[in-house]
């Protein structure tokens, strides 16, 4: 089960796909940060996600939200991904320990070892604003993420409801 809204979220660091570590809450720097938890690389929902998160990266990051993507995959796999696909996203590799970001964000799915479709939005102080769960049937869209952004002007009964 993810994380539940108003509750803290998880500190981590973990490498993008050139090998730079990315460390959260440093990667906040103030700023509210968007994490996406996708399965995996290269298949076709996760690719499309991915595509639609990259159009709408520059639009989230002008909110002042830092946009950051994670699987399991390596960070070798990520990086091909990346070059395949030009996606422009920090795409962090929860590779080893295997899926433990996404387990303490309650998005990994240890009977499938990847993490399930989840997005996490974080305030600047590390507190958890809004969640959102896709499916096969209904991946997350731009529209689901700039949704989310909504969740830093209700009051927090609105947002539990929602998370």
């Amino acid at each position: 089960m993810p994380l539940a809204v108003d509750s803290p979220a998880p500190s981590f660091a973990l490498r993008d796909q050139f090998g730079r570590t990315i460390a959260v809450p440093d990667a906040r720097l103030g700023r509210a940060v968007l994490l996406v938890f996708f399965p995996q690389a290269f298949t076709p929902t996760c690719t499309d996600e991915l595509r639609s998160l990259a159009a709408e990266r520059a639009a989230l990051e002008a909110s002042d939200v830092a946009v950051l993507a994670v699987s399991v995959d390596s960070m070798a796999t990520l990086r091909a991904f990346d070059d395949a696909e030009e996606l422009g996203l920090a795409l962090l590799s929860d590779f080893w320990p295997h899926g433990a970001v996404a387990d303490s964000y309650g998005a990994f799915l240890p009977d499938r070892g990847w993490a399930d479709r989840v997005s996490v939005l974080a305030d600047g102080n590390g507190i958890v604003r809004a969640v959102a769960v896709g499916s096969e049937d209904e991946p997350r869209t731009a529209e689901t993420h700039r949704a989310m952004l909504a969740a830093f002007d209700a009051p927090a009964d609105e947002r539990a409801a929602r998370g």
